[in-house]
């Protein structure tokens, strides 16, 4: 499959990148192979180059800035043509929230080091916010171009490409769009070299096209799991498992987690609604992390009820059992009546009487 679709390509470059949900491939390291040995992202001088290139990536395990220590496994590969590039420059689209606005982020320092620019001289990142009503206008893409330092075909290429990218942002309900490098090849136009979409999951029901190329294979099987229930659940590098209710609520449990040098597990908000099957799903995505040592429910139950999350606890424990220590804080609504059903379930489950108490 490689040498066909590098042989459709006219070479005689050719860049072979790992397609993995996480940023900096160029400069990560596959765990499998040695300190020497290239990123994720090769440069191929010939057919035979880029199908050796996809032989040692594919199925090996990529670690970036962006995937953590454990990395991610290469599934897939994407192979195409190299380009002569004379600059390498810097484009996202984003939803700047202190403006409200969307707006473009831009700069002439592209290409693997971004972030380094962005830390170490800011005045290199420039910010063009867009007015919905009136979308990229002239002045605007002007305005990015001068930043971009384009003249030539390079500036009418970006005239015309900026309005473009503005329109699938917007009519694609993107959340993210970033084009790290956009070029300016040798004969003095523009391309568009590398991009990376997120999209607004909320909207993914008007967008059938791009449900279509979800790769879950790339996500977190406990986070897809959460998402069938409408739980809010996004996994973490500690041991504690923690199910809140409410979105402050958990940010506040998982900061007492730590203030007793301890780390959370998980953040899985189960909703001001959560019925005794919510809860019990909720249970079992928690208990399948290997990594969890212990579990910390904290519940105020005030559109909630603490009965109906004190049977969903106990249902949970009775059909996965309980491998680690399970501490509940339940306040508010009918909290007395969920006390009471913890405390008669016969089960391993410890009742705590406030936050600090039950953290510790």
């Amino acid at each position: 499959q490689a040498e066909a679709a590098a042989r459709q390509l006219p070479g005689p470059v050719y860049v072979v990148k790992s397609q993995i949900h996480a940023g900096g491939r160029g400069k990560g390291r596959f765990k499998e192979l040695g300190e020497g040995a290239k990123g994720g992202v090769r440069l191929a001088k010939s057919v035979e180059a880029a199908v050796a290139d996809v032989e040692e990536m594919l199925g090996n395990t990529l670690v970036t800035q962006q995937t953590g220590p454990a990395g991610k496994q290469v599934n897939r590969l994407y192979i195409e043509d190299g380009a002569d590039i004379d600059r390498e420059l810097y484009l996202s689209l984003l939803v700047d929230r202190a403006v409200g606005r969307v707006a473009f982020v831009v700069s002439t320092e592209g290409g693997m080091d971004i972030e380094a620019v962005a830390e170490a001289t800011p005045d290199k990142i420039h910010n063009v916010a867009i007015d919905p009503l009136a979308g990229v206008t002239e002045a605007d893409a002007a305005k990015l171009c001068d930043a971009l330092a384009l003249d030539g075909p390079a500036r009418a290429d970006g005239m015309t490409l900026f309005p473009i990218l503005y329109k699938a942002f917007t009519e694609k309900d993107m959340s993210l769009l970033e084009i790290n490098p956009l070029i300016v090849l040798k004969d003095g136009h523009l391309r568009v070299l590398d991009a990376k979409v997120s999209f607004d999951g909320n909207a993914l029901y008007r967008h059938d096209d791009i449900k279509a190329l979800r790769d879950e294979s790339e996500e977190d099987a406990k986070e897809i799991e959460a998402s069938k229930h409408d739980l809010a659940y996004v996994a973490l590098d500690g041991d504690i498992g923690c199910m809140v209710n409410g979105a402050g609520l958990a940010m506040a449990t998982m900061d007492i987690i730590k203030l007793y040098g301890k780390e959370p597990a998980n953040f899985l908000d189960v909703g001001g609604g959560a019925t005794k099957e919510k809860v019990t799903e909720a249970f079992k995505i928690i208990t399948t992390d290997p990594n969890v040592k212990g579990i910390l429910v904290n519940i105020f139950g005030g559109i909630m009820r603490c009965d109906v999350i004190a049977e969903g606890v106990v249902a949970a424990v009775r059909e996965v059992g309980l491998k680690v220590p399970l501490v509940v804080r339940l306040e508010g609504t009918n909290v007395d009546q969920g006390k009471a059903i913890l405390n008669d379930s016969g089960l391993a489950i410890t009742a705590a009487d406030d936050l600090d108490d039950a953290a510790q």
